[in-house]
C-alpha cells in the first residue's frame, strides 16, 4: 500500500514538471532563458514578463479577441448542433448515416483546404478581419464535433421520456429546453469545453508564432548588422618587405 502511494506521488511530481518549468521560465529574463546551461531556479526573478503580457496591447488584445470569438463560436455551434444532434438521435431518414459521416469528414479535412474559399467569401461580403469571420471559420470544424458528442448523449436518453412528456401536454420546445436539455447538460458542457480549448489554442499558437517570428526577425537583423559592420571595416594592409630583407 505504501509503495503504491510512493509510485503515485512520483508520478504526480513527474506530471507537474512541465508546469514547474513553465512557471520558472516566466520568472526569468530573456538573457537567462537563451543562455547556455539549465537553471532550475531563476538567478534574478523578475515579473517583467507578466507586466508585458498585461500592458502590451499586442499581447492582451490577443486574449480579448480570443474570448470574443470563442463566445461567438460557442453560441453558434451549440445553436446548430443541438437540433441537428436531436434529429440524428431520434429520427431515421434516407441517407442519415451518410450525412452524419459527411459532417465528420468536414472535421477531418485539413484547414488549408478552406483558406482560399473563406478568403474569397469574406472579402465579398465584408467580413474579412472581423471576429465573426474567425468564429464562422471555426464552426466548420466545431459543429461536426459538437453534433457527434451530443448525438451520443441524446441517444442514451430513453425515447419513453419524449413520449411521456408529449402525453403530459408538453410541446416540443417546452419539452426540449425544460426536460431534455438538463438530461444532457454534461454533454453540452463537455462539447463546449472542447471547442473553447481548441479555438483558444489556435489563437495562442498564432500569437506564439508571431512572437517567435518577431524574435527571429530581430535576431536576423542583429546578425546582419554585425556582418555588414565586419565587411565595412577597412582591410588590414600587408607589410611588404624590402628586397634586402627577403631571404
Amino acid at each position: 500500500m505504501r509503495s503504491n502511494r510512493l509510485v503515485m506521488g512520483f508520478y504526480l511530481l513527474f506530471l507537474l514538471i512541465p508546469i514547474y518549468w513553465l512557471l520558472m521560465m516566466s520568472l526569468k529574463t530573456n538573457t537567462e532563458i537563451l543562455s547556455s546551461g539549465i537553471t532550475f531556479v531563476p538567478k534574478v526573478p523578475t515579473l517583467a514578463n507578466y507586466k508585458t503580457i498585461f500592458t502590451d496591447p499586442s499581447w492582451y488584445m490577443g486574449y480579448v479577441n480570443s474570448l470574443i470569438y470563442v463566445l461567438i463560436n460557442t453560441v453558434l455551434a451549440i445553436s446548430v448542433a443541438l437540433p441537428a444532434a436531436y434529429a440524428f438521435s431520434r429520427y431515421h431518414f434516407l441517407g442519415d448515416k451518410h450525412l452524419f459521416f459527411w459532417f465528420l469528414t468536414n472535421r477531418m479535412a485539413p484547414p488549408a483546404v478552406f483558406a482560399l474559399p473563406f478568403f474569397n467569401l469574406y472579402s465579398a461580403i465584408g467580413l474579412f478581419n472581423t471576429h465573426w469571420a474567425v468564429a464562422l471559420a471555426h464552426c466548420i470544424f466545431n459543429v461536426p464535433l459538437a453534433i457527434w458528442i451530443l448525438e451520443g448523449f441524446m441517444s442514451g436518453v430513453p425515447r419513453e421520456i419524449d413520449e411521456t412528456a408529449y402525453l403530459d401536454g408538453y410541446g416540443f420546445f417546452r419539452f426540449f429546453f425544460k426536460i431534455f436539455t438538463p438530461l444532457i447538460a454534461s454533454g453540452i458542457g463537455g462539447g463546449r469545453s472542447v471547442r473553447e480549448v481548441g479555438a483558444a489554442g489556435t489563437r495562442a499558437s498564432v500569437q506564439i508564432g508571431k512572437s517567435v517570428a518577431n524574435a527571429a526577425s530581430a535576431t536576423g537583423s542583429a546578425a546582419a548588422k554585425i556582418y555588414n559592420a565586419r565587411d565595412s571595416s577597412p582591410p588590414t594592409q600587408a607589410r611588404v618587405q624590402p628586397a634586402g630583407e627577403q631571404k
